[in-house]
């Protein structure tokens, strides 16, 4: 189950709800309002890094236990 970012159009409230595969392109209930104007936002991730840049990332950040992908 993802988690989805979701907008509401009708009084701007963001926030967050775990979504089922299967309901994925129903309308969500705005927690705030209660009214189903949102909207599905694009959201990021952040991974932990230094400010050595994606270098480091890749080798020593986001859970990474040596060198290199596993």
């Amino acid at each position: 189950m993802p988690i989805y970012e979701y907008r509401c159009d009708a009084c701007g409230e963001v926030f967050e709800q775990l979504v089922f595969a299967s309901d994925k392109d129903e309308p969500v209930e705005c927690p705030s309002c209660g009214r189903r104007k949102t909207k599905r936002q694009l959201s990021s991730f952040s991974c932990g890094s230094s400010s050595e840049g994606l270098g480091a990332a890749l080798t020593s950040g986001c859970g990474s236990s040596g060198g290199g992908f596993s």
